[in-house]
């Protein structure tokens, strides 16, 4: 199996899910731009996944799967036993989903691309500075009593809207007003599973 993978996006998500699976792995770093190329051989990217950005999974069949939420739950579906991800037709399972959806549409797209190219605009950055308070809002409003998004057990949800949300930091987006939404960043990040993602892209 082997991820496609650029460090400080999106695709990190799918690599912690990885990593709390303690799944065989080969990590395929891509510089991604207008001509993105995967670093070790400079292969066009583009060959694998037209779209160009990652995450982008290879199984050991050669199927390839893109998207990071559908990544994340193929994987969790894959070993159930680990808990990472609610048994399909249940009311949890849609809870789930329901925070997949949120974290994909209204925080990772409010976070990219208008906060990572400036050349769009002053204006442009405080919209999206905005929407992204109010989104932590609610996040914060959830977190209330909890310690991860579904309840007692760290999922796959929590690993995508880690991986988001840190970008705060990058991106110098005060959580200052979000504290149980900070401390649960750190709980996160204190996982093993996050600090081996972490370091292992950091060394590809």
């Amino acid at each position: 199996m082997k991820l496609y993978f650029t460090p400080r996006t999106c695709s990190l998500a799918p690599h912690i899910v990885i990593r709390e699976l303690g799944l065989d792995v080969e990590l395929r770093r891509v510089r991604i731009g207008p001509d993105p190329v995967v670093a070790d051989d400079g292969s066009d990217y583009r060959r694998l996944n037209p779209l160009g950005y990652v995450p982008l999974l290879e199984l050991d069949d050669g199927r390839l799967l893109g998207e990071g939420v559908a990544i994340m739950q193929y994987l969790a579906d894959l070993h159930p036993a680990a808990g990472l991800a609610p048994a399909a037709g249940t009311f949890e399972r849609v809870e789930l989903q329901q925070w997949l959806t949120f974290i994909s549409s209204e925080l990772h797209k409010s976070f990219s691309p208008w906060l990572f190219h400036p050349e769009y605009g002053e204006q442009a950055m405080q919209v999206a500075r905005m929407r992204i308070d109010n989104r932590f809002a609610h996040v914060e409003h959830h977190l209330e009593g909890r310690d991860w998004l579904l309840g007692d057990r760290f999922g796959i949800a929590d690993a995508y809207l880690f991986t988001i949300a840190d970008w705060s930091r990058l991106l110098k987006v005060s959580l200052t007003s979000f504290p149980r939404l900070a401390a649960y960043l750190e709980r996160v990040r204190a996982r093993d599973s996050v600090g081996e993602a972490l370091r292992r892209e950091k060394a590809a």
